[in-house]
């Protein structure tokens, strides 16, 4: 008899208390947090680890954000932290270093990365209400004192006047710019966007650890933290009320546009120091969140006191630069001369007014921690308050009083840089005094006695800890809360309602206040949580109307048009050179068997030569058969500083960095993996022990190297929108193609050797057209229709007739805007489809003259769009934006 129960009986069953049967997240949290260390603050409980207490239980916001995901939040935490770093990823989110970008074709720099994945944190910093109003009034107040301080130091000079600062002190700052002084900027506004870094002491208070006024960093990466975190805890963000970035930033941009005469109308750009900079992912990021147009200083250019973005349309008026670029790199005219990171000019258009540059150039004194002693009594002669935002204390070792007290307890203090690095000083990282012996510290203390205005002594201090996910457990680790103040154009300021904190990268106990992603850091998003509404602001792409097309106008700067026209170049002499070096080494290898006529050397010298795959002094090939091959390969890596395919493809990886904001992913990983390979199988190859040259196996790697590039002309010509960009990519691959093609196939001509069995076989092998020929031709090996393939045919993308055509359609499309200048250009570019192929097939010079002056006028043809597009000293005065 079964034992089942049947449907009538079921009600008889007591109710199963699945919600008590629950693990309570809360309490798991609490079993899974790592204790602080003693002395500190720690977010996660919401009070200070006093020696022998018991570990405290989480702070009521932590409560709430366990509470809210539930026990299947917390027991996939591993899981959303493993998806937020594939976001990361996917979003190409990244922080550079200096010294990891691509080396230059040429240069000598193995085994550094080309970015760093921008290292984000799962748990967020949680702030409650009544302590963000108590943070936001503080960096009100300071946000309205800096600017005050800009006004009168540029200005009246009463605080240097009364003693409240030091004049030593500011006035010998490299960063003080005397060129500025007595400018009023538009509406009277020195500073647009200030950043101050946050820690909570051991008071349970918030302090001022520093502060950025020049070219403050991080405002990009706010807003792809608060993208990818949200995402990870919906519930969470929705119940504790997280108050949304957006409508501040929306009321930055207007701020910035009201600040200039032209008013909505403006044009606001990012003025960026170039994929090279460590955060310049994120400044693209801004940009494209914005809508503003990211530029670099070549860029732009300085026309009677105004600025103007070049573009292949013309000249178009920059009526606001947001900047990232330092102050002593803003203007080469009166600046560092060295300086290619900013526009020539530009100090001078800001004095005349003609363009809002934010912050004002010579703000960078302001973030001298020499400063700090100072502020209290400057708030009170210019505002007239105390200040509310305690700073960490700091001594100024150039006043001679203060070093001198302190000099015998110098185990302390953190020694931190008074002046940030420039031509007349140098900086160093903060040094924890404690950590260093009686050596180093009396070493230290020499020479801070030698050059004391160059160190400024730091009170130690116990930083906050917040909870950090790892491996199972909720471990503290100090944190420090980048805070932005952005202008609302009238005087007055706006905090962003979050911002950026940075997370020590381990469970160190002797860290301080003093955190940098770049040596480590972690990065972790900021919710601020509010009592009153949620803005609904939103700045996220909204569906466009047909109206909104109707007349839209997309720029392309005449950086990265050169760039996309490099582009197109690098591409097509990295892939010829490729296909020529093979051609080269075969026969090479051949004449020195005897397969191949000794003849042929002589052609295959000047050919390795004019193409750049042999050094000046390598040696000939009639003289030295295997010298010559052996130069031949060692050419064909970059550090060999010959511009053969090793260099091409790194000079072609430096043009895509360039242009990281308009390749897909795809095709950035594809070029970067092309160049990086070939570099590695060919060392792999050449340092191969052994006397035997491994010929072989070169040419596989230039096989291999082949077939990528075909792959990334594939990706050029099927996935690029058919923009004016794209028109100069393509016109650069065909001035390239065209030029090369038209000097190989004069030379073997000119050396008599193009219907030998060996010099026809090159030509169509550096030609691609093998299969063609044979296909159409079979065996014969004749003048006429090898020139009515190479030259004429105008369906063979590789002869020169379609090259030159899809040349002049495509430049004639790109210089739609000026149709006489470019009918008169087009005239004169060679049509070697309406050649007489009688005349290119009889004897004599007549086909080596057409095919040199071929070349010569591609070359004329880069010069002219160079000048026209990317310099603009051709139609200099065209402008379509005023």
């Amino acid at each position: 008899m079964s034992s089942e129960l049947t449907p009538s009986q079921w009600s008889l069953l007591p109710d199963e208390p699945e919600e008590a049967l629950a693990p309570d997240p809360v309490a798991l949290a609490t079993s899974a947090a790592l204790r602080s260390r003693d002395g500190h603050f720690y977010e996660l409980t919401g009070q200070v680890n006093e020696a022998g207490e018991p570990h405290g239980a989480l702070a009521e916001r932590w409560q709430r954000f366990f509470a809210a995901g539930g026990a299947a939040g917390w027991q996939e935490l591993s899981a959303k932290a493993l998806r937020v770093q594939r976001r990361v990823l996917e979003d190409g989110a990244s922080y550079n270093v200096h010294s990891d970008g691509p080396p230059l074709p040429g240069e000598e720099r193995a085994g550094s990365a080309l970015a760093r994945h921008w290292p984000l944190e799962l748990l967020p910093m949680l702030i409650a209400p009544d302590e963000w109003r108590h943070i936001e009034s503080g960096v009100l107040q300071r946000a309205r004192l800096l600017d005050a301080v800009m006004a009168d130091t540029y200005g009246e000079r009463r605080l240097l006047q009364q003693g409240l600062l030091p004049a030593s002190l500011v006035l010998a700052h490299p960063q003080y710019l005397r060129e500025m002084h007595g400018t009023v900027p538009p509406g009277g506004v020195h500073l647009h966007m200030l950043a101050f870094d946050l820690t909570r002491c051991n008071d349970g208070h918030w302090w001022v650890v520093g502060q950025r006024t020049q070219a403050a960093s991080g405002l990009g990466y706010v807003l792809e933290n608060r993208l990818i975190i949200a995402q990870q805890f919906p519930e969470a963000f929705r119940q504790m009320a997280v108050q949304r970035l957006a409508a501040t930033y929306r009321d930055f941009l207007r701020a910035l546009q009201k600040l200039s005469p032209a008013g909505e109308r403006s044009r606001v750009a990012l003025l960026t120091p170039g994929p090279r900079n460590e955060t310049y992912f994120e400044q693209a990021f801004l940009a494209r969140y914005l809508g503003l147009t990211l530029v670099e200083g070549a860029d732009l250019t300085v026309r009677a006191d105004k600025v103007y973005l070049k573009t292949l349309a013309g000249l178009e008026r920059v009526h606001v630069l947001l900047r990232r670029v330092d102050d002593t790199w803003l203007d080469p005219l009166e600046l560092r001369p060295e300086s290619m990171l900013g526009v020539p000019g530009l100090l001078q258009a800001a004095r005349a007014g003609e363009v809002v540059v934010a912050n004002m150039p010579g703000a960078g004194w302001l973030e001298s921690p020499g400063l700090t002693a100072f502020w209290p009594a400057v708030a009170e002669s210019l505002l007239g308050e105390p200040l509310q935002l305690p700073a960490i204390q700091s001594w100024w070792c150039g006043e001679e009083s203060a070093w001198r007290a302190l000099r015998p307890r110098l185990a302390e203090f953190i020694v931190v840089p008074t002046f940030s690095s420039g031509s007349t000083t140098r900086s160093f990282n903060p040094i924890v005094a404690a950590e260093l012996d009686g050596d180093a510290r009396r070493e230290l203390a020499e020479r801070i006695d030698a050059e004391p205005t160059a160190y400024t002594l730091q009170a130690r201090v116990k930083p906050t800890k917040q909870p950090v996910w790892t491996r199972g457990a909720l471990e503290p680790r100090v944190a420090v809360l980048r805070v932005f103040a952005l202008t609302d154009g009238q005087g007055g300021w706006k905090v962003v309602p979050g911002g950026l904190t940075r997370v020590a990268p381990r469970r160190d106990p002797l860290a301080d206040a003093w955190l940098s992603i770049q040596r480590g850091s972690l990065s972790a998003d900021t919710w601020v949580m509010t009592d009153g509404e949620v803005d609904p602001t939103t700045l996220l792409a909204q569906p466009l109307l047909p109206a909104d097309l109707r007349d839209v106008h997309w720029t392309v700067t005449s950086r990265a048009a050169e760039n996309l026209f490099w582009l197109g170049r690098y591409t097509e002499r990295a892939e010829n050179s490729a296909r020529l070096a093979r051609t080269i080494i075969e026969a090479s290898v051949m004449v020195q068997r005897g397969a191949m006529p000794p003849p042929m050397l002589p052609l295959l010298d000047t050919l390795a030569r004019r193409h750049g795959l042999l050094a000046v002094d390598a040696p000939h090939a009639g003289d030295d058969p295997r010298g010559f091959e052996r130069a031949l390969l060692a050419a064909l890596l970059p550090v060999s500083g010959v511009p053969s395919v090793g260099w091409n493809l790194r000079a072609l990886q430096g043009c895509a960095q360039s242009l990281r904001e308009r390749l897909s992913p795809e095709t950035w990983r594809l070029i970067h993996e092309t160049a990086a390979q070939f570099e590695q199988h060919l060392r792999a190859v050449l340092d191969r022990p052994g006397t035997a040259t491994p010929v072989t196996d070169v040419l596989a790697v230039l096989a291999r190297a082949d077939t990528h590039l075909a792959a990334i002309t594939g990706a050029q010509t099927d996935r690029m929108t058919r923009d004016d960009g794209w028109r100069l990519l393509s016109i650069g691959r065909q001035l390239e193609r065209l030029s090369f093609h038209a000097e190989v196939l004069a030379e073997v001509f000119e050396q008599g050797l193009a219907l030998t069995e060996d010099g026809f076989a090159l030509l169509l092998g550096v030609f691609d057209s093998t299969i063609t020929y044979r296909a159409q031709f079979q065996a014969r090996r004749e003048a006429a229709p090898l020139l009515h393939l190479l030259v004429h045919d105008t369906e063979n993308p590789r002869s020169l007739g379609w090259v030159a055509r899809t040349l002049r359609e495509r430049f004639v499309k790109l210089a739609r805007h000026d149709p006489g200048w470019a009918a008169d250009i087009a005239a004169d570019l060679p049509m070697p489809d309406a050649w007489p192929l009688d005349d290119l097939a009889a004897p004599g010079p007549a086909l080596v003259e057409r095919l040199r002056l071929a070349a010569d006028q591609a070359g004329e043809l880069s010069s002219l769009i160079s000048q026209r597009y990317f310099a603009h000293v051709i139609g200099a005065e065209q402008r379509v934006w005023q």
